[in-house]
């Protein structure tokens, strides 16, 4: 057997979480854990750790906190670590390229799609918004462009259709785990290959901005339902009634001839609440009214008149 790596893990949300836990269980050493400055979060606005910091401390490793890796006193210290490898599973801070040449078997990122689609901050999200019927794992060894390096490996899964940014998140956290152990193995015992990306595939998946949450009523009933599944958990697509903010949890297309405007209720009678769009209907599953919780939309009509109501 080839000899065990020392591994620096950098990442920050829940998605990095099952990767550093499956090196931290895995006979490779993860001698340090490098994530971004706690946030304040909540109402108020009370400084929090990451998902990663918590994971870190719960088996005892070193955890960094730098603001930059561009210092030179935090460069001496990730080198002072000695990684044989550093992994990256969406961390947040640019490495510069004298981290990037620091470790024998470079940097490596867990990739949430299936590169050189969807690179960027929000690939799971863009996957959903463009309708792709399958997203992955890509295992790619870092350079300085963004998301642009050789992949190792692509791991796919196909897209449900009920898929929402939060539970295909969780799916790809644990394949990506799964992935980047396999292909750490590879690398070690120095049986992997890397393959270019093809440039002129490439697809760019720019950060999601609160203001795409604003349900546009012209669009289809499709590319609507696709949105609420890909604004969920954040920022949740949204809508208002007489004036008041509606937030839309869960929703379905229902393919019938539709007369009325765009944003009009036609049909309140049945469990959900349809409304016309431009092709198609949607039928509201689960809303929320500013300031209250999400119910189920039987329950919001029980206490809302819906009688010439036309959301915007």
């Amino acid at each position: 057997m080839t000899k065990a790596l020392r591994v620096v893990f950098a990442g920050t949300p829940e998605f990095a979480v099952p990767a550093l836990e499956a090196l931290a269980h895995s006979r490779h050493s993860v001698v340090a854990v490098y994530t971004q400055p706690d946030r304040p979060a909540g109402r108020g606005r009370k400084l929090t750790a990451s998902a990663v910091k918590s994971a870190g401390l719960r088996h005892g490793l070193p955890v960094e906190q730098p603001a930059t890796l561009k210092d030179a006193e935090v460069a001496r210290k990730l080198a002072a670590y000695a990684p044989d490898v550093i992994v990256v599973a969406a961390y947040g801070l640019l490495l510069p390229q004298a981290v990037l040449d620091l470790p024998q078997y470079g940097c490596v990122n867990v990739h949430a799609s299936l590169l050189p689609r969807w690179r960027g901050a929000a690939p799971i999200e863009r996957a959903l918004l463009a309708g792709d019927r399958e997203t992955g794992i890509s295992i790619m060894r870092m350079e300085a462009g963004l998301d642009t390096g050789p992949v190792y490996a692509r791991y796919p899964i196909a897209i449900r259709s009920d898929d929402t940014a939060g539970n295909l998140r969780e799916r790809l956290a644990g394949l990506g785990a799964h992935a980047i152990v396999e292909v750490i193995e590879k690398i070690c015992a120095g049986a992997a290959s890397v393959e270019p990306q093809d440039p002129a595939a490439a697809t760019y998946a720019r950060k999601l901005e609160k203001t795409e949450a604003r349900i546009d009523w012209r669009l289809a009933a499709e590319d609507i339902e696709r949105r609420v599944r890909a604004f969920n958990p954040w920022p949740i697509a949204e809508s208002r009634w007489n004036g008041e903010q509606l937030r839309v949890w869960a929703a379905h297309v229902v393919e019938r001839e539709v007369a009325a405007p765009p944003g009009a209720i036609i049909d309140s009678a049945s469990a959900a609440l349809a409304v016309a769009c431009g092709i198609n209907a949607l039928a509201l599953d689960v809303v929320q009214l500013a300031g209250r919780r999400a119910i189920p939309a039987r329950r919001f009509l029980a206490a809302h008149d819906p009688a010439g109501v036309v959301l915007e």
